[in-house]
């Protein structure tokens, strides 16, 4: 079964300027919680259509490869998982102008745990609070950083 997650946040900053913010090559870096354990193997540098980022992240005691591609769009881009801890993961990050100098930073993700009903029941918790958690964060850096 596919879960769903979406955050939106209004950024007092035009859409451009927030896509850009998010299309340079140290965008994921910055938007890394401290406490989140990933290492950027392969850099994605440019966002393009197929660029690829591959990245080690921490899963408790151990690693877990994450190898995502991404397609550009016309109101932003999409990462979607090649390889890693989910059976299906589509994450859209959406860059929506509101007015002449607003935005709307909406990110929509569509994901499916493995294990089916286990990983729903067991997993389904622990994932949408981590979620949660590193969209928070990562929508507040965005508004400090561009709201300035």
């Amino acid at each position: 079964m596919e879960e769903t997650f979406t955050r939106s946040s209004r950024i007092e900053a035009p859409a451009d300027k927030l896509r850009a913010w998010h299309f340079e090559a140290d965008a994921f870096s910055r938007l890394n919680p401290p406490w989140e354990k990933a290492e950027v193997i392969e850099s994605p540098g440019e966002l393009t259509d197929g660029a690829r980022a591959v990245i080690d992240v921490g899963m408790g005691p151990f690693k877990q490869r994450w190898v995502a591609v991404h397609e550009i769009t016309e109101d932003g881009f999409i990462d979607r998982q090649e390889e890693g801890p989910f059976v299906f993961w589509e994450h859209h990050h959406q860059f929506l102008p509101l007015s002449e100098e607003a935005s709307e930073l909406r990110d929509s993700i569509r994901y499916r745990l493995p294990m089916g009903w286990l990983g729903r029941i067991f997993g389904g918790p622990f994932v949408r609070r981590k979620l949660d958690r590193m969209f928070t964060y990562r929508h507040e850096i965005t508004k400090s950083a561009l709201e300035k």
